[in-house]
């Protein structure tokens, strides 16, 4: 599967919006998106003409896309899931967005990015109800407990991610046990639990089309 290797800054400024791709460093003076916040290339403070409306659609698209770190064909999938779905196609496409473990993780504090949260899953550190799961697109449900495994509790980059998590927050679908790293899922995410700025409505527009 293709990956991007590319500066993760450039993304944000691409997409005109800060997508906390690099931990703690979007929250430092360092970050890229602060000092330059125009699009990258030699042409990116030029003033932009206006844009179509599949234009506008398709910036949305990939910026979610690139907020989850997602290949297209691995959004795309995730949305006919979510099309085939009861209820709202675009809110029933965040949600399984949230529902990840890579984004799980993330969101209790484990990890300081969602790329670190892929892979951590991928190296057998979380357990997920006691059992290694090493799969980035799991889907965690209500009730699960997520928790480290024994060896992973040494870990200094999860140490300080727990201790920074105060920062970003938790949000109120989740519980961090912090004394004994673990986390439970409460209920299912919700379209007010997600705060970044995200028209939904719009990819669902443009996969219409």
């Amino acid at each position: 599967m293709a990956r991007y290797t590319g500066s993760v800054c450039r993304i944000c400024r691409r997409e005109n919006l800060k997508l906390f791709l690099k931990g703690d460093r979007c929250f430092s003076d360092k970050c890229a998106f602060d000092r330059r916040s125009y699009v990258p290339g030699e042409h990116g403070q030029r003033r932009r003409g206006k844009i179509s409306d599949y234009g506008v659609q398709l910036r949305e698209k990939q910026k979610v896309k690139r907020m989850y770190g997602l290949s297209e064909k691995q959004f795309h999938l995730i949305f006919e899931t979510a099309d085939r779905q009861k209820g709202i196609t675009g809110t029933n496409l965040l949600v399984l967005l949230e529902r990840r473990l890579d984004n799980t993780v993330y969101r209790l504090g484990f990890v300081n990015s969602r790329s670190q949260g892929r892979h951590f899953v991928r190296h057998n550190h979380f357990l997920v109800n006691g059992k290694k799961v090493n799969i980035p697109s799991y889907l965690i449900k209500v009730g699960d407990v997520i928790s480290l495994s024994e060896n992973s509790k040494k870990v200094q980059a999860i140490s300080d991610s727990i201790e920074a998590v105060v920062r970003r927050g938790i949000p109120q679908w989740l519980e961090l046990e912090k004394d004994q790293l673990k986390g439970v899922v409460k209920n299912l995410p919700v379209r007010d639990d997600l705060t970044m700025p995200m028209q939904e409505q719009l990819i669902v527009e443009l996969y219409s089309k």
